[in-house]
């Protein structure tokens, strides 16, 4: 815990001062300069800090704009799409999530629940897993292909008898999902539970989120679904459009 801390601290004193040597911030952190160095070592194989050559002082790396431009993703997709969710849950009565990628799962970041979902589970933050719903299916299908060919190599869980598990038959559904623009998953990750997503992009085209749409097997018939995936693609583009999206 101790490193934990003098490595953000190192951060800290850089974000104040803009760039400091190995000697400042050994003082700043009341350390010796050898425990100083290694903890600039450490974060600057990270890419959180960074070293001017020519007189060895250090200022805050490429990597903590990746890591800040994450967090005010999530933050944006979030605020953004909160009076989506909560209007298109109150018109169809069933639950309204937002899904962003986290690392090889998908979480949910915002969740509305219609007046007929009542009963249903709380999915707010909750991890989900990739190849078994329909957020998680429309974020792999968009994933670069070096990443979605890694994740269909693994040996997937099955949490169903509808869970779809082999590379071929699932690389065949992430093709589809580009081609129609959404994404099905029926039963596959829990009995009884059946959803559709849509992906949501960023300005400048990449897909950072899914809106879905899911709820009970028994409601959501395929007529009603063919109507939640029109309304599920209508609502995410209109969130990437308010993301600075030009459809």
């Amino acid at each position: 815990m101790q490193s934990v801390e003098r490595a953000v601290s190192v951060l800290e004193i850089l974000a104040e001062q803009g760039e400091a040597g190995v000697s400042e911030i050994a003082d700043e952190l009341d350390v010796h300069r050898s425990t100083a160095f290694r903890l600039l070592g450490v974060l600057e194989n990270r890419g959180l800090v960074a070293q001017t050559q020519d007189r060895g002082k250090y200022f805050l790396g490429a990597g903590v704009l990746r890591l800040a431009g994450a967090a005010a993703v999530r933050l944006d997709i979030s605020q953004e799409g909160a009076p989506l969710c909560r209007e298109l849950a109150d018109e169809l009565g069933e639950t309204v999530n937002i899904a962003v990628l986290d690392d090889d799962a998908a979480v949910n970041i915002m969740q509305a629940r219609g007046s007929a979902s009542v009963t249903a589970q709380n999915w707010l933050g909750r991890r989900t897993p990739l190849h078994a719903t329909s957020s998680g299916k429309v974020l792999l299908a968009h994933q670069p292909p070096a990443l979605r060919e890694g994740l269909l190599a693994r040996t997937l869980p099955r949490f169903t008898d509808r869970t779809v598990t082999g590379a071929v038959a699932l690389r065949d559904e992430l093709r589809s999902v580009e081609e129609r623009g959404f994404a099905l998953a029926m039963e596959e990750l829990e009995i009884g539970l059946t959803a559709v997503a849509a992906p949501v992009r960023a300005h400048d085209g990449k897909v950072i989120g899914a809106l879905s749409i899911s709820g009970p097997v028994y409601r959501l018939t395929e007529e009603r679904l063919r109507e939640l995936a029109k309304r599920a693609v209508d609502r995410a583009d209109e969130l990437s459009r308010r993301m600075g999206y030009a459809l």
